[in-house]
């Protein structure tokens, strides 16, 4: 059973592509497929980022195969590859696991950290940062393995005395399996070159922009389920690092 605080609290909505119709309603995030399924091996989608921008201009999430993290920033999608630089992402290109937003900041503040207690939704952070740590993973091939499998072999790297954004979303515990408990961020420098999934950060000055939201629109892929169950918390941590 789903648990029913996030039918409740984040107004949940499952779909299925002939019901995911272009939407880009304020403060209503969208989200291809779980993060179960994408801890299970599910690297291909059949949503293209043509159609996923249809439904937000801000968000994160990765590309078929696993191939790169993904960052969508001011409308303009980023794949940060196994080595930390930044190319655009096509149109056509396919996505197995994505969250965007039209991203309308509701809290504006600056600080040098992320908020504890910071509500439910999309989160900007633009800073100057004394380090970022980083990772992405090689692209993979099928049969897929399970990402807990893939991420033994992820790339960290840091980048040091930079500028540049910080772009993520925060959910509940009880959204483990739909989505990633906590902060979920990734990371791109200021000239767009350079970029991944964030592990650690320290920043010097910023300023932090927090989109609340309630509501979520999950397009769920063939063969996957919004069944509600729990991932392993041990596991994605280790993968969340």
């Amino acid at each position: 059973m789903l648990d029913e605080r996030l039918v409740s609290n984040l107004h949940v909505h499952a779909l299925r592509r002939s019901e995911a119709h272009a939407d880009r309603a304020p403060h209503v995030l969208f989200q291809a497929s779980t993060i179960a399924a994408l801890l299970d091996g599910a690297y291909e989608g059949d949503l293209t980022f043509a159609e996923l921008a249809e439904h937000g201009d801000f968000g994160l999430g990765t590309l078929n195969g696993l191939d790169g993290e993904m960052i969508a920033l001011d409308g303009r999608f980023y794949r940060a590859d196994v080595s930390g630089d930044v190319a655009e992402v096509p149109p056509s290109a396919r996505t197995p696991f994505a969250v965007v937003v039209p991203f309308e900041a509701t809290v504006d503040v600056a600080t040098t950290e992320l908020l504890d207690a910071a509500p439910v939704g999309a989160v900007r952070f633009d800073g100057s940062f004394e380090f970022v740590r980083a990772r992405s993973v090689p692209r993979q091939d099928p049969p897929y393995r399970p990402l807990a499998e893939v991420a033994a072999e992820q790339h960290v790297f840091s980048f040091k005395d930079v500028r540049g954004t910080l772009v993520g979303f925060r959910f509940p515990d009880y959204a483990s399996g739909v989505e990633v408990p906590g902060y979920h961020l990734h990371f791109i420098t200021e000239d767009r070159r350079r970029g991944g999934h964030v592990l650690d950060y320290r920043a010097r000055s910023g300023r932090l922009r927090i989109d609340t939201s309630s509501e979520l629109h999950v397009e769920l892929p063939p063969g996957v389920e919004l069944s509600g169950e729990h991932v392993d918390e041990e596991e994605l941590q280790r993968i969340e690092g």
